[in-house]
């Protein structure tokens, strides 16, 4: 890709084409397998985001190394910490936890981070992260100790979308979790891609090819599908 990450996402909103990523938790993958994930998903998938709650920066960076050898659809760390930023990549998700109040996934893990990024040439991409209630409970949810917004409580998430937009973020990412039995509401979806400009991000929950569109059609720009991924490698020849 000539153009930076960001950019393409945002010139992909701007021109009505979705966008899909493929998560990849290094805890959960083979490094033996990149082959078979990247034949599965090379017609499909935008991007590739890589990231878990609990991995090693060890394992990202394997995983990372074994995909560029491999593909050329962006890399994209998806990080759960500070461990796991590895320079290998493309770009970076630096995310915020909007939607909790601990200070630790708000600003300090960020603060810790700089350094590190200070010595890579990653794209840098400011996104606002939002958990929403998926039906269980998330491992983001136990390491972050933050509770989702719930589902019916569309204004509260509208709004904390609109606050993380005048906070600079450039992208909002609305997130069931790895492993939600319910996905992100249609309802959710509209509400606040009607109140935000920036491009939205939605993922968690998502299994079906129907859901899929579902997403799409409330208006999310790009979908992240893992879980789905995980337990069926034949996700992406149905779509």
């Amino acid at each position: 890709m000539s153009k930076p990450i960001l950019q393409h996402i945002i010139d992909s909103k701007k021109e009505g084409k979705k966008l899909l990523a493929l998560l990849l938790d290094p805890d959960k993958v083979n490094l033996g397998e990149t082959d078979t994930i990247i034949q599965k998903i090379k017609n499909h998938a935008d991007l590739i985001f890589v990231g878990g709650s609990t991995v090693s920066h060890g394992d990202t960076q394997k995983l990372v190394q074994q995909l560029k050898i491999k593909t050329t659809i962006p890399i994209v760390l998806f990080p759960g910490d500070t461990s796991q930023i590895t320079g290998t990549a493309d770009a970076i998700l630096f995310l915020s936890l909007i939607s909790g109040d601990n200070p630790e996934y708000l600003i300090k893990q960020q603060l810790k981070s700089v350094s590190m990024l200070l010595e890579t040439t990653l794209e840098i991409i400011p996104t606002g992260y939002i958990l929403i209630e998926g039906g269980v409970e998330t491992a983001v949810q136990k390491v972050s100790e933050t509770k989702p917004i719930e589902q019916d409580n569309i204004e509260l998430i509208s709004q904390t979308a609109i606050t993380g937009m005048y906070l600079g973020k450039q992208l909002i990412y609305l997130e069931a979790g790895s492993g939600a039995t319910k996905m992100v509401s249609q309802k959710i979806i509209k509400k606040v891609t009607e109140n935000i400009s920036i491009p939205l991000i939605v993922g968690g929950g998502i299994r079906t090819k129907k859901q899929l569109k579902m997403a799409y059609e409330a208006g999310a720009d790009l979908v992240v599908i893992g879980t789905a991924f995980e337990e069926n490698n034949l996700f992406f020849d149905s779509i």
